[in-house]
């Protein structure tokens, strides 16, 4: 069965930079399952599965506008650490979830510590990284009625409610 809108898709991936250094890779035997078409992995990736079918490898490199897109500069904002919880200690690295005032969720990250001040980067960590996939398509098969109203696989890799 090719991969079209609505299919579950199973696949075993590594993902690597452009330095080859390791993001993320699917484990073994555990595939990354997903229904096509729902906008449920990045946009590049999905357009590069279209049509491919079970047993197929693929090799492919997605620029940063059809991944996580560019880094914001826009989305750095710096704050007094009076603003963060005050019983949490803040470091480098660590993560925050903020609500907007649409009422989103985003992550923020933080970047840099200079005393009072902590610069806060709401961009994706992947934003502006070019993202290269080896990937295997090891499943394909028509997503049930309740897979597409919920966006997302049910039964094995995927969701058990």
């Amino acid at each position: 069965m090719q991969i079209t809108e609505h299919t579950v898709v199973l696949l075993d991936y590594k993902l690597t930079d452009d330095d080859g250094e390791l993001i993320d890779a699917s484990e073994d035997g555990q595939p990354l399952a997903y229904v096509h078409g729902t906008g449920s992995i990045i946009p590049g990736l999905e357009r590069e599965l279209d049509g491919k079918q079970d047993g197929d490898a693929l090799s492919v490199r997605i620029a940063p506008e059809d991944a996580y897109g560019e880094h914001d500069e826009t989305l750095l904002h710096t704050v007094a650490r009076s603003q963060l919880p005050a019983e949490v200690e803040i470091e480098e690295g660590m993560q925050f979830e903020a609500e907007s005032d649409e009422g989103e969720v985003q992550v923020l990250t933080v970047v840099e510590i200079d005393g009072e001040d902590i610069t806060l980067d709401g961009n994706h960590p992947l934003a502006g990284v070019a993202l290269n996939f080896e990937v295997k398509v090891v499943g394909v098969r028509q997503a049930t009625a309740e897979e597409i109203e919920h966006g997302h696989v049910h039964g094995p890799g995927g969701h058990a409610h």
